[in-house]
């Protein structure tokens, strides 16, 4: 399929977007392969959503703007949309046990919070459906070491951790059994997940020519979704994994502590309220943040601030996300305090997940000769 570039409408934030056009409006043709590798046949499925996100405490507004946020708008726009806590990527790296039980919980009360409804959408605990980790073992035996090592992830990673775990290396070839095990279409990405998305396609590929054609051709769906800096240093992305607390702000952060960190962010010594993310990183993050919790483009947000110095920027910037996240922020605090229901969402998505995912399971062993 040629690729053809339009402006279109973005459906997560109504905003002009230039995007790839194809099957799907955020579909990325850039992972597409014109190799004689495609003519194998990808199986045809109905359009289905799976994403999923690590519980590693309670998700700050990069991750909200970044992700829970578009698939609430997807939950809209499809029938068959699934999200996953994907607890099993957790241990890649050491966890406590209680630290990480909580987080499941936490994750969860957010996700509902922002809006995702378990009665559209299947929202589910990954560890609790077995068979993504029984797929990935046979998935494993069909990867090559040099494809792993060839990721860009591995070689980031594993060169912080002194002696990395085999997880560590393994864990694309569990994000493809993630993937592949429901038959999805479609699967929400950032740019940097990309090239697990072509490991995704590679492997289902070799599988559908070595065993038969069951798998789909899963798409990348990229939106155009400026990525929210840290609040102390712009020329990196907003995390959690940050030391400085000041750096983010996060979805339970309180009117006091969201005023707090604002005041507190970076600016430049330019006094004028302007957006050039490559010259001033720190004062356009901050028009970044306003653009997405108001859907305002940021030349409509610079006119509108056009009397304001950088103080008085930050009070407004502070107020829009104050006012956004009250309503988000109270839903979270009241679902924590209701455990059985946290966990009895998590088990009958976790049942409606499994169910799926046992007949790809039967599919695949009978055509491997297991069954």
């Amino acid at each position: 399929m040629a690729l053809s570039i339009c402006k279109r409408v973005c459906q997560f934030c109504k905003k002009p977007r230039l995007v790839f056009a194809s099957r799907g409006l955020f579909t990325d043709n850039n992972v597409s392969s014109k190799s004689p590798k495609d003519k194998v046949k990808f199986a045809s499925c109905p359009p289905r959503i799976l994403s999923g996100i690590q519980p590693t405490g309670i998700p700050h507004i990069g991750n909200y703007v970044g992700a829970i946020k578009n698939w609430v708008s997807l939950q809209q726009k499809y029938d068959d949309v699934m999200y996953s806590i994907v607890d099993l990527h957790s241990v890649t790296v050491p966890q406590d046990p209680v630290t990480l039980r909580q987080n499941i919980y936490d994750m969860t009360a957010c996700i509902l919070a922002c809006g995702i409804d378990p009665e559209k959408s299947i929202l589910f605990q990954q560890s609790r459906v077995s068979e993504h980790a029984e797929l990935a073992w046979l998935l494993s035996c069909l990867c090559t070491l040099p494809r792993l090592e060839h990721l860009p992830q591995w070689k980031e990673k594993s060169a912080k951790v002194k002696e990395p775990g085999v997880g560590l290396f393994t864990y694309p070839i569990l994000q493809t059994a993630d993937i592949i095990l429901y038959k999805s279409t479609d699967v929400p990405v950032g740019e940097d997940q990309i090239h697990h998305i072509e490991l995704a396609r590679h492997l289902a590929r070799t599988f559908n020519r070595n065993f038969g054609v069951i798998f789909p051709k899963p798409n990348a769906l990229i939106g155009e979704i400026p990525k929210i800096r840290s609040l102390r240093n712009p020329q990196s992305k907003m995390s959690k994994s940050e030391i400085n607390p000041l750096s983010r702000i996060e979805l339970t952060d309180t009117a006091d502590e969201i005023q707090e960190k604002m005041k507190k962010a970076v600016s430049d010594f330019t006094p004028t309220i302007s957006y050039d993310p490559e010259n001033r990183p720190a004062i356009s993050n901050l028009i970044d943040i306003h653009s997405a919790f108001t859907d305002l483009f940021p030349d409509e947000i610079c006119e509108n601030a056009m009397l304001m110095n950088t103080i008085e920027y930050k009070q407004r910037v502070a107020d829009v996300v104050i006012t956004s996240l009250k309503p988000i922020r109270e839903e979270i605090i009241r679902l924590q305090q209701d455990k059985p229901y946290l966990d009895s969402v998590l088990q009958k998505g976790s049942e409606r997940a499994q169910n799926i995912a046992r007949q790809t399971m039967a599919e695949v062993k009978s055509l491997m000769g297991l069954i």
